[in-house]
C-alpha cells in the first residue's frame, strides 16, 4: 500500500451566481471523483485552523505534519530549493516576480503577462549584478513569471519587509527593516538596490524589446517577496519511516519536499496553470504510483488556484473536469493506495486570493466507514463521515490506514 496526498491547489471556492450559485467544483462534471466519494468517506478540512487563510507553503508543511509556526521562516527558501539552488544556512532567500513597470517605475503587471519564454536569459543578466563585495547574488528563473533570489554573505537578516506592492498601479515598495539591528538595515538597503538595478539592467534587454515589439508586457523589473532564512526541518523519512516522492509543477512545492528530504521530479511542459501539460503531469504521477521504491507521494496540481486568482470561474470549473477525466480516471479503481484528495486552501474567484474557507476532502482506503455522500463538492463534503478535521490530522490518518503508525499507550 502507498499513501498519497493529492492536492488540487486552490480548489475550494464560494458559490458563484453565474454558475447557478454553485462553486466551480460543484458545477464541474467529475464522475471519477464522484465515484471515489460514493465508495469512501468525505469531510471538510481547515488546513491550519478555522478562519486562517493558509499560504500554499504553510498549508503543505501542515499536511506533511510539520508545524508551520515552528519551521516556517518565509516562502523564499522553499522556492529556491525547488529550482535546485543549493541553499545553505545563513542564506537569505526570496521568491520573486518578473514584473512590468512603466517609465515612472509604476508596476503595470505584477506577472509580466505571465511570461513563459526568455526568463533564463533575463536571469543570466541579473546574475551579473554587483551591489557590494560582501554580498553574493544568486538568481534563478522558476516557472512562468516566477524566480528566486538568494543573498549570501555576512551580516544579513530576514527581518525585512517585501518589495511587492501587491497590486498594479503602485511602485515597488521600499523594503524596510523590521527591527533595529544593523543586519536588517543593511539587508533592506541591499534589496532596495537590487530592485532598482534590476530595472536598469532589464528595461532594454533584447528579450523585453522583442516582447514590446510583439505587443507583450516586458519583464523589466524583479520584485522580491516571501523573504526567509533557510529552516531546519526533520527529514520526512526519519520522521515517519516512509520513503517519499513529490510530483508537483511549481518550485515552491518541490522546494518544500526537498527541504523535507523527499525526492522530486521535473515535469516537461508543467506550467502550474490551466494551460499545463496535463498528459505529462498524469504520466509522472502514474510512474510514481507504480514505483515500488516509494511508500508515500505528495501530488500538487496547480491550475485551479491560478484560475481562482484570475477570477476565472469557467476556467477553474473546466480545469477540474480535465483533471478528473485524465488523472482520477486512473486512480479511482486502484486498491493498492490510501488516497487523500484535498485542496491546500480555498481560492474563491470572488476574492481572487486565498480565504479561510474549509476545503472538501476525500479519503480512499480499505475498509473505511463509507458515508452517504455521492458527489464531490464543498457543501456535500461538509455532511460526510470525516466531519471537520485539520491539516495536521492527515498524516496520522494516512499512516493509520497504512497500518504503520505505532499504538499510543499499552
Amino acid at each position: 500500500m502507498k499513501g498519497i496526498i493529492f492536492v488540487l491547489d486552490g480548489m475550494g471556492d464560494r458559490p458563484v451566481k453565474e454558475l447557478g450559485d454553485k462553486t466551480p467544483l460543484e458545477s464541474a462534471k467529475t464522475p471519477n471523483l464522484d465515484k471515489i466519494v460514493e465508495e469512501n468517506i468525505t469531510g471538510i478540512m481547515d488546513t491550519i485552523r478555522p478562519g486562517v487563510r493558509p499560504g500554499s507553503d504553510t498549508a503543505h508543511l501542515t499536511l506533511l505534519g510539520y508545524d508551520p509556526y515552528e519551521v516556517y521562516t518565509g516562502r523564499g527558501p522553499f522556492e529556491a530549493a525547488g529550482v535546485n539552488v543549493d541553499v545553505k544556512p545563513g542564506d537569505i532567500a526570496f521568491r520573486c516576480n518578473f514584473s512590468t513597470a512603466d517609465d515612472n517605475f509604476i508596476v503595470t503587471d505584477r506577472r509580466a503577462g505571465r511570461i513563459l519564454n526568455g526568463t533564463d536569459k533575463l536571469a543570466e543578466t541579473i546574475n551579473q549584478m554587483k551591489i557590494d563585495d560582501n554580498v553574493q547574488i544568486i538568481f534563478k528563473e522558476s516557472d512562468a513569471h516566477r524566480a528566486v533570489l538568494v543573498l549570501r554573505g555576512n551580516g544579513l537578516s530576514d527581518q525585512i519587509t517585501d518589495a511587492d506592492p501587491k497590486e498594479e498601479g503602485h511602485k515597488p515598495k521600499a523594503v524596510k527593516p523590521l527591527d533595529d539591528s544593523e543586519e536588517a538595515k543593511y539587508t533592506a538597503d541591499v534589496v532596495n538596490q537590487f530592485v532598482q538595478k534590476s530595472y536598469e539592467m532589464l528595461k532594454d534587454h533584447p528579450v523585453n524589446l522583442e516582447r514590446i515589439e510583439n505587443g507583450e508586457p516586458p519583464a523589466n523589473v524583479v520584485i522580491p517577496r516571501g523573504v526567509g532564512a533557510v529552516p531546519s526541518v526533520k527529514p520526512f523519512e526519519e520522521k515517519y519511516g516512509l520513503k517519499g516522492i513529490c510530483v508537483a509543477e511549481t518550485g515552491l512545492i518541490k522546494g518544500i519536499a526537498k527541504i523535507a528530504g523527499m525526492d522530486t521530479v521535473d515535469i516537461p511542459g508543467a506550467t502550474g496553470g490551466i494551460n499545463t501539460n496535463l498528459d505529462n503531469v498524469k504520466e509522472y504521477i502514474m510512474n510514481a504510483v507504480n514505483d515500488e521504491n516509494y511508500d508515500f507521494m505528495l501530488v500538487n496540481v496547480d491550475g485551479a488556484d491560478e484560475a481562482g486568482h484570475d477570477g476565472d470561474y469557467i476556467g477553474k470549473r473546466d480545469f477540474l473536469e480535465k483533471v478528473d477525466k485524465l488523472i482520477f480516471s486512473e486512480l479511482k479503481d486502484r486498491d493498492d493506495i490510501v488516497l487523500f484528495v484535498t485542496a491546500d486552501h480555498s481560492t474563491p474567484v470572488s476574492v481572487k486570493n486565498h480565504s479561510g474557507d474549509p476545503v472538501p476532502v476525500i479519503m480512499k482506503a480499505p475498509y473505511v466507514r463509507v458515508d452517504d455522500i455521492t458527489e464531490y463538492g464543498e457543501r456535500a463534503a461538509a455532511k460526510g463521515g470525516l466531519c471537520r478535521i485539520r491539516g495536521s490530522d492527515v498524516m496520522y490518518m494516512i499512516r493509520d490506514a497504512l497500518n504503520v503508525i505505532p499504538k499510543f499507550g499499552a
